[in-house]
């Protein structure tokens, strides 16, 4: 069975909600494939806080932000501070149902360039052909992990991603490998779930924690709308300063409110200190962790909290259309309304950073991804 559409949107997280809702927006009817916010329900923890404030949104039009729904349900912004993922899971459902938005719960298995068109074949092998496809992949597919990584024994090591339900984890010895903020949110999540030890172990010095403002992000995202290919064309000692203080902003500087939750015997921080070596430790389901201090810890489980390496060869479905997309260090070069090399492919999310800047790492580029991506399309389009 052979479909047709003029758009495809592949992933329904927020990169890929936003686009659909400008599109329909301007009068497209894209097919949006995926499961709504998957990676948010299956790979975050339900305990977990937002680092942003309600003045993050999705709606490139301005109109059904968070503030927005948050109003519709009688909620204050001091009612959620820090916003819990949950409130933003509800958004995000409530925007999908504002703005009309269509998501088929069905997976992407390839991808490729034919006879001028897009076809995508999904995972029941139906095929899909479209003038335009928008890949919002998120980053699941790029778990970054240590090099020691591969001897520690099965069942054993996690990523952050993969840990989110800590039930079973009562009495545990826990080894958590990174020190920002998903390293020290695990550790209070696990110390609360009743973990015997959390060992926090990092190359860095002990970060700081206070409220974050994010608020100076807001004029460079203007500019981003407004003057096109505005990151590339700055001087690079500008893109370098504000990629710094986005890094002092984002990844320096922790969150205030888990301060509290951190305290007590339970929880041990390492600073300027990395493991050496992981091996089988003295019982079955263990490990034997050596430290740079000269230290071993035997724990029950390791947590790596070493975030992600974006990469477009880590997005399977891509590797059809490959060979048509020039890259640097693992990103798409892309022009000025996020298309690839591949005519009509178009690229948003963490691999945009590169040509776009660090904010498309996060939520808050989502409105400026969408408006650019369908403004660009409005204008190829014959």
């Amino acid at each position: 069975m052979v479909e047709r559409t003029s758009l495809l949107v592949i992933g329904a997280g927020p990169y890929g909600l936003a686009t659909a809702a400008r599109a329909i927006e301007r009068g497209l009817d894209p097919v949006v494939l995926g499961r709504p916010l998957s990676f948010w329900t299956d790979h975050m923890p339900s305990g977990m806080f937002l680092r942003s404030g309600t003045d993050w949104h999705l709606d490139a039009a301005g109109i059904h932000t968070f503030e927005a729904f948050l109003d519709d349900q009688g909620i204050t912004a001091e009612d959620v501070d820090p916003v819990p993922i949950d409130v933003f899971l509800a958004y995000a459902a409530w925007f999908q149902a504002q703005k009309g938005i269509v998501v088929r719960d069905a997976g992407v298995s390839d991808l490729r360039a034919v006879d001028g068109e897009l076809e995508a074949v999904m995972t029941s092998g139906t095929r899909i052909t479209a003038d335009a496809v928008v890949a919002a992949p998120g980053v699941a597919s790029c778990q970054a992990l240590p090099d020691w990584a591969a001897s520690v024994p099965d069942g054993i090591g996690s990523h952050t991603c993969d840990l989110v339900r800590f039930d079973g984890l009562a009495g545990a010895r826990v080894l958590i490998v990174g020190g920002r903020q998903s390293a020290y949110e695990w550790a209070a999540l696990l110390r609360e779930a009743g973990a015997e030890r959390v060992d926090v172990v990092h190359r860095h010095d002990e970060p700081r924690f206070d409220r974050v403002k994010w608020d100076f992000v807001d004029p460079y995202m203007a500019e981003t709308r407004c003057v096109p290919g505005w990151w590339r064309r700055l001087a690079s000692t500008e893109r370098e300063a504000i990629t710094r203080r986005f890094w002092e902003a984002g990844r320096l500087t922790l969150e205030w409110w888990l301060v509290p939750r951190l305290t007590g015997a339970r929880i041990r921080r390492w600073p300027r200190t990395w493991v050496t070596e992981a091996v089988r430790g003295p019982a079955d389901g263990e490990a034997t962790v050596r430290l740079t201090t000269g230290d071993r810890l035997v724990v029950d489980r390791i947590v790596y909290a070493t975030g992600y390496r974006p990469s477009l060869d880590r997005v399977p479905y891509l590797s059809g259309v490959r060979d048509g997309i020039r890259t640097v260090d693992g990103f798409p070069v892309l022009d000025e309304s996020f298309q690839s090399g591949c005519p009509g492919l178009y690229v948003t999310g963490a691999l945009a950073t590169r040509d776009f800047g660090p904010f498309f790492g996060f939520t808050r580029g989502c409105p400026e991804a969408a408006a650019l991506i369908i403004d660009g399309l409005e204008r190829t389009d014959p």
